[in-house]
């Protein structure tokens, strides 16, 4: 089993990156969250990996920035069906100390935003994972889900959408307009954050 990987970002996709280790080139599928955190193609990266077994495809190799995110995926997997993918989605809207907010105060909700993660779903995620170490942090407890108010659009939320109308896939827009964002400043606006992202994907 390959439990992490140190080497050179030589690709990212909408779903998966490509390690450089010595020359052997690994695919490794990330979340949305785990890609837009990258550092860029050429630079270095550590990558904490779990490589479950499919009868389908054989072998696939995730990999994650921290280790309570490895853990929170292979708590996920674990329970009855939540297979990778689910898990993957359910780490791109909470990071494993929102996750463990989220089970300690049984908001459903917030874990029913990951794709392909129903009612029911949620509900048996909330009830397996009480107790169970998460986060290597403190809990985070966000705000009650169940009745979310409105809130203005931000302007990096705003360009993900302008480069998704585009037919960007949106795991793409996210990382390349939150990379962006770093570059350009918070006060970057709207139209600024389009035209450097447009510029990323056509690197």
């Amino acid at each position: 089993m390959i439990g992490r990987l140190r080497g050179i970002v030589a690709e990212i996709g909408e779903d998966e990156c490509l390690i450089d280790v010595g020359g052997v080139g690994y695919v490794v599928r990330c979340g949305a969250r785990t890609l837009s955190r990258l550092p860029p193609v050429g630079e270095e990266t550590v990558l904490h990996t779990e490589n479950p077994w499919s009868e389908q495809i054989g072998p696939q190799l995730y990999g994650f920035l921290a280790r309570d995110e490895r853990r929170a995926f292979v708590l996920l997997r674990a329970i009855q069906g939540v297979g990778p993918k689910a898990a993957m989605a359910v780490l791109d809207v909470a990071s494993p100390a929102e996750l463990a907010g989220a089970i300690a105060r049984d908001d459903k909700a917030l874990i029913g935003r990951a794709n392909g993660v129903g009612p029911k779903l949620a509900q048996r995620i909330v009830t397996e994972l009480k107790d169970k170490p998460i986060s290597d942090g403190p809990a985070i407890f966000a705000p009650n889900t169940a009745a979310p108010r409105a809130a203005a659009p931000s302007a990096t939320g705003e360009a993900v959408s302008a480069l998704m109308g585009l037919g960007v896939a949106e795991p793409m827009a996210r990382r390349v307009i939150e990379q962006a964002s770093l570059r350009l400043g918070e006060e970057a606006d709207v139209s600024a954050l389009i035209k450097a992202g447009l510029q990323e994907l056509g690197r």
